[in-house]
């Protein structure tokens, strides 16, 4: 499921509320930008992007700590990317939905000879519920907060959200609760607090499902995700160099779902056609 997805549509459509949460500060004006930085494009979506005043905040959703390449290489890159194109104070903060005991959760800083560069950290499984628990719009984040008895505060979340008056926001906190709920609980345990029926409806749901037939990457779709990554590598080489040859679109083709990722971030940094075919070489299978 793409937990992601539900991460920015909440920072999309509340984007105060959660300015609040993760920054202490109360905003009246906030622009959601684009997830594409500079020329060449990252493209995540996990990541949101927010600019107030004089100031980007950069939200970083996670739900496991494994990054290829590694998350606080990865936040040094959007960091750097973010200041070329706006020039300003850049907060970051990453949030990891799904509780871990890996020490990758508990890293908040790249520390590479003589680069470093820090960003926030946010254990959802170390906050207060309460707070999420008092505000409609972040109750989806409340299921994933800290509890000495899970299923009572899960019992607590859905009896907040059935207090939602306005029907749109009701249908649609009411969905995101149920699917970011799935990364903790039991899903016969969810059905039974929540009606099924409302989260089939809501627009979030129905975007996730969307997403999932045009791209091809509904679970279980293997060749279809490889397909999909295959086509977004050659568009972004050709952007950049404007032909690739029948050999290396070979080799590209060859690769898992995992390394047109992987290739995907490294062909930032390629400036001949020459590094591709040195990247394939050394990744072949």
């Amino acid at each position: 499921m793409a937990y992601d997805n539900i991460c920015k549509y909440l920072a999309e459509n509340y984007p105060g509320d959660l300015v609040k949460w993760l920054h202490g500060i109360e905003v009246t004006e906030i622009s959601v930008l684009k997830t594409e930085l500079n020329t060449e494009p990252i493209h995540a979506d996990s990541l949101t992007l927010l600019q107030t005043a004089n100031q980007i905040l950069q939200w970083e959703f996670q739900t496991l700590p494994a990054s290829k390449p590694s998350l606080p290489l990865r936040m040094l890159k959007y960091w750097v990317r973010l200041k070329e194109k706006y020039n300003c104070p850049i907060e970051q903060v990453v949030i990891f939905l799904k509780f871990t005991t890996s020490s990758k959760a508990y890293t908040n800083q790249l520390l590479e000879s003589n680069t470093s560069h820090r960003y926030r950290v946010i254990r959802m499984w170390e906050q207060d519920p309460e707070q999420f628990l008092a505000n409609p719009a972040l109750l989806p984040f409340a299921t994933l907060a800290f509890s000495e008895s899970p299923n009572r505060l899960l019992e607590q979340v859905a009896a907040a959200v059935d207090r939602i008056e306005e029907p749109l926001a009701f249908t649609n906190i009411s969905a995101c609760t149920q699917l970011l709920a799935g990364l903790r609980f039991d899903q016969r345990l969810i059905t039974e607090l929540f009606p099924e029926d409302v989260m089939q409806e809501s627009v979030i749901y129905q975007k996730i499902i969307q997403k999932g037939h045009k791209l091809g990457l509904l679970e279980g779709k293997r060749e279809g995700r490889q397909e999909e990554g295959y086509s977004i590598v050659i568009r972004q080489l050709t952007r950049r160099f404007g032909s690739v040859s029948d050999q290396l679109q070979q080799g590209i083709q060859k690769l898992s779902v995992a390394q047109l990722e992987e290739l995907s971030e490294a062909l930032l940094d390629f400036e001949t056609v020459t590094d591709i075919a040195v990247w394939l070489a050394s990744h072949q299978q």
